[in-house]
């Protein structure tokens, strides 16, 4: 589909066959979702589509191999059309008799290069639909076979009307499949989200049998009360509880938690977080298209398919704007035909097709959008999604997730009350451990690290280390080896939790020796970023699947009021959704968990430390990972926007202008007549006058 009216064509096509209830047909997304009653011909509405000129992919993979040859094509006829263009124009400004080369050229770029439009045209005429399929195949055909009747015929033609529009016809052709191929690439990166989600979940699973044995099956084929096994660095692949076992699992694809946290028996384990340490046996609670993470991809093309496509007033008003010219050039042609001037009547309706063909409103908002990908790339920004941009007017929430966007997403030691041996004894034991605490705690000690110290120890899932003579992990460990912390020593340790740290109790030789408190870093940019958004009165808002004491933490840090903490993705979702309706909200984040929201943003930007699923998601990723990419971000889409209506101003009033100009309303009162070649002029005029326009982006500071 290339255009908004395309989608509506389809849907409005499928709404006259008997039995279609309902039709949504997404031109963002290429889905289209139909309802239907039982004893409706499916298979005429197949045959329609197809009537319209489009054809139906039966999988995501069909339609990302269609879009791939789609956007070949177009770069392909769009240099092709420029190349044929620059040559036409060179022998018609040096007056070469070569008469038959620009024939066969002009018939290769417009019959070639436009085939496209002129198919899509044709096939929407017979379906009454009036888009700008339609506009570009009357303006650069009138265009064409009047060029060719003045080659034939040149002396039946008055001189001062003598002129060829070879080179006219084809450059119209040449600005709008770039205009084309530019938005084609984009909505084709949009969509690569999908299969990094379905790549996601494992395709295998091993099921314990009646007898006791393990045998491997299709994760998909997983039926509700099957038990599985999962071991140590294998990712469960289904929602259960755990039967059997203990382990501690990395959930940050589901709920954002920068730690591993701790899941024994009865509890819940979803699909597609990583066991760290441990096996379980879990028992499947529901089918694979019923799990969590299958939630969030439906959620994810859910949000999807409400996604904006980038404004273009010239689709918008197409329905109205093509036959309303048509008529005009219908009647430019009577009138001069009423006072017995025919042929000026022709070659003025032919001025009217052409002084209208859309370059400008085709160039008017991917121009821009080019020059703004530009200068955003020189600030190290990613623009996936340039609908992105027009967002932002008005934006009134902009909700970060705390790990790894707000914060470093790297565990790292706040403090510790351990005298150096201690300490030393400590990182000399963590820097054997591929635990992120334990590297967290070997980084902060990394000056005291001693190789000489013991290489033995023991590991307890959920629990911390066991050394010969040293225990590092919780209370707990420390009470099963009885050892009691006295309550002056416990009060200091529960008013670091309080506040949100993380505590790693230590004892050696049999004695409570210490703490090491440990948290997660705020970026040291963000306090300033949440007081410039706070001052242009964008709300900020924290959305995180922590705990509610480390968000609290960071929240009261940066000064922010609204906090949502401890939510699933799908919570986040519907957070996200619910905010849209008070305003315009941007979603910056990084996780695998921040997907399905980062789709319903109106604006989503991600972390490029981020996941790829997140990073896919986005509209905008920030490659230094910096929130000052943010402020960017946002003065960037301001100066844009600005830009695109000046065009799309610019664009709209030359066609009002030039219109009545080229049908002759001049003509009885002051003489002046548009004659062809003056309004191709005009029309490339307007077009070079957009573009000159939209380089000033360049030139902007953000």
């Amino acid at each position: 589909m290339s255009c908004v009216n395309c989608a509506n064509s389809i849907a409005k096509s499928a709404l006259k066959i008997p039995g279609i209830k309902s039709a949504n047909v997404d031109f963002n997304t290429h889905c289209g979702i139909f309802e239907y009653e039982k004893d409706a011909d499916i298979q005429a509405l197949k045959d329609k589509i197809i009537k319209l000129g489009f054809s139906i992919a039966k999988s995501q993979n069909e339609l990302e191999i269609s879009q791939q040859k789609e956007l070949k094509s177009l770069k392909t006829k769009f240099i092709i059309c420029t190349i044929i263009s620059v040559i036409l124009m060179w022998i018609e400004m040096g007056g070469y008799d070569l008469k038959i080369v620009m024939i066969i050229l002009a018939s290769i770029g417009v019959f070639y290069c436009g085939f496209g439009f002129y198919s899509h045209a044709i096939k929407s005429l017979k379906e009454r639909n009036y888009d700008m399929n339609v506009l570009i195949f009357l303006g650069t055909f009138c265009a064409f076979c009047y060029s060719i009747f003045a080659t034939i015929f040149h002396n039946q033609i008055p001189t001062n009307l003598n002129y060829l529009y070879f080179s006219g016809a084809t450059m119209i052709l040449s600005f709008v499949l770039l205009g084309r191929y530019l938005e084609s690439k984009a909505k084709a990166l949009a969509l690569s989200h999908l299969k990094s989600l379905m790549d996601l979940s494992p395709t295998k699973a091993f099921i314990v049998t009646s007898d006791g044995s393990t045998k491997e099956i299709e994760a998909n084929r997983l039926k509700i009360g099957d038990i599985v096994l999962v071991k140590t660095g294998s990712i469960i692949p289904c929602d259960g509880v755990i039967k059997n076992g203990g382990a501690e699992i990395d959930t940050s694809a589901i709920n954002g938690e920068s730690m591993p946290v701790y899941r024994s028996v009865a509890q819940e384990v979803y699909s597609g977080t990583l066991v760290c340490n441990g096996h379980i046996l879990i028992k499947v609670s529901k089918n694979p298209d019923s799990t969590l993470l299958a939630q969030i991809s439906k959620l994810i093309q859910t949000a999807a398919s409400k996604k904006l496509a980038i404004s273009k007033l010239a689709d918008k008003v197409a329905n109205i704007f093509v036959p309303s010219v048509v008529g005009v050039a219908v009647v430019t042609l009577l009138a001069w035909m009423s006072v017995n001037m025919p042929f000026q009547g022709i070659l003025s309706a032919i001025c009217v097709l052409i002084i209208s063909c859309p370059c400008a409103l085709g160039l008017a908002t991917p121009i821009a959008v080019v020059c703004a990908i530009s200068l955003a790339l020189k600030h190290s920004i990613l623009i996936k999604n340039p609908s992105a941009l027009e967002q932002f007017s008005n934006l009134k929430f902009a909700v970060f997730d705390k790990t790894g966007t707000i914060t470093t997403g790297d565990i790292s030691v706040i403090e510790t009350n351990l005298n150096q041996d201690s300490l030393s004894l400590v990182a000399s034991i963590s820097a054997l451990s591929s635990h992120p605490i334990s590297k967290a705690i070997a980084q902060y000690a990394k000056e005291l690290i001693d190789t000489k110290f013991q290489t033995k120890f023991e590991y307890i899932s959920g629990l911390g280390i066991k050394g010969d003579n040293i225990l590092i992990g919780s209370e707990r460990l420390l009470n099963l080896n009885e050892i009691f912390i006295d309550e002056s020593k416990k009060a200091v340790i529960e008013q670091k939790m309080d506040i949100g740290y993380g505590v790693i109790l230590v004892a050696i030789n049999g004695e409570f020796s210490g703490y090491i408190a440990i948290s997660d870093t705020i970026k040291p940019e963000a306090k300033e970023i949440i007081k410039s958004l706070k001052s242009q009165n964008i709300t900020p808002v924290i959305l995180s699947g922590d705990s509610h004491k480390i968000s609290n933490l960071v929240a009261k840090e940066l000064d922010i009021d609204m906090v949502y903490s401890e939510v699933l993705p799908q919570q986040k979702y519907e957070i996200i959704e619910n905010l849209k309706q008070s305003g315009k909200v941007a979603f910056i984040a990084d996780g695998i968990n921040d997907a399905a929201a980062l789709r319903a943003a109106d604006i989503s930007i991600a972390m490029n430390s981020g996941s790829d699923l997140a990073k896919n998601s986005a509209d905008i990723i920030l490659m230094r990972n910096n929130l000052n990419g943010v402020l960017k971000t946002l003065n960037l889409a301001q100066k844009s926007s600005t830009t695109i209506k000046q065009n799309l101003i610019w664009a709209f009033g030359y066609n009002a202008l030039c219109i009545p100009v080229a049908a002759g309303v001049l003509e009885p009162h002051f003489g002046i007549h548009l004659t062809p070649m003056w309004a191709a002029f005009a029309m490339s005029l307007s077009s070079i006058s957009v573009v000159l326009n939209s380089l000033r982006l360049k030139l902007s500071k953000i």
